[in-house]
């Protein structure tokens, strides 16, 4: 199992200089990816940063952790800008970015601006649009929800055949999403900094997403959760996951005590 982290940058974290901080910390200490919410914080009342700002900051601060959202709500954001940010981030960081894919677990991020939270339709659509963007080839699409009029990104992300897409959720729909892409990404604890997620329920999830792959190969399971310095979590390996993003958040404590939980490396 590799281990990363996942940053909320909303409340206290809503500085984009904590990630930078957070992020070259972690690559110090041995973590192998940094990742970030995607969210716009009005939704609880308190600040938030645009991850894809935070995180090209975070690039040029960094050489080797993996960068990218847990997770990115799609359908919130047009198809052709998100792919230009995952390609730019992609090139800026040399190869090292994930999207990190959802519908959006707050509706309020919809709702405030006059719009519905998408139907799953909407997101297998935009991250099909997505993939033969980055693709660099001249793309013609016309779906239920999206026109590609013989558009070419340029320059394409540096990842062949495209940037990992990691998806989000526990719905029987998204686990479906999930095994058509490259990675399936679950939450594992609460705001208090319990575990909720259990190993044998975490088995049973992924035996669901396995029945709907030809082969697993390379697919990514990842468990957000966490740890204290040393706990062992190989339970969750056990279980099917390749990834441990140990959750830092406002509620775990401040900034200082964030950094020293980094500090002191993965668990296990």
């Amino acid at each position: 199992m590799r281990y990363g982290i996942d940053v909320a940058i909303i409340g206290d974290l809503a500085e984009p200089a904590h990630l930078v901080a957070l992020a070259r910390e972690a690559e110090a200490a041995g973590w192998e990816a940094v990742l970030v919410w995607d969210h716009l914080g009005f939704a609880w009342g308190v600040p938030s940063v645009d991850p894809w700002v935070a995180l090209g900051a975070a690039a040029q601060a960094t050489s080797r952790v993996r960068l990218g959202t847990a997770v990115t709500p799609v359908t919130g954001h047009r198809p052709e800008r998100l792919a230009q940010a995952v390609a730019t981030l992609d090139r800026l960081s040399g190869g090292r970015a994930i999207l990190g894919a959802g519908l959006g677990g707050v509706e309020r991020e919809f709702t405030a601006f006059g719009s519905a939270r998408p139907a799953g339709a909407v997101l297998d659509e935009a991250l099909e649009v997505l993939a033969a963007l980055w693709s660099g080839e001249q793309v013609r699409h016309r779906g239920a929800h999206y026109t590609v009029d013989g558009v070419r990104l340029a320059p394409p992300p540096v990842q062949r055949p495209r940037v990992p897409v990691w998806v989000g959720g526990t719905a029987a729909g998204a686990l479906r999403r999930a095994a058509r892409w490259d990675g399936w990404i679950v939450a594992g604890d609460d705001q208090d900094g319990r575990m909720t997620l259990s190993p044998e329920a975490l088995a049973a999830q992924v035996a669901e997403v396995r029945r709907h792959r030809t082969s697993w190969g390379d697919f990514d399971v990842v468990v957000i959760g966490v740890s204290e310095p040393g706990s062992p979590v190989q339970d969750y390996a056990g279980a099917g996951a390749t990834w441990w993003l140990e959750h830092l958040h406002g509620y775990r404590g401040s900034l200082e005590h964030l950094v020293r939980r980094v500090r002191a490396g993965p668990p296990g």
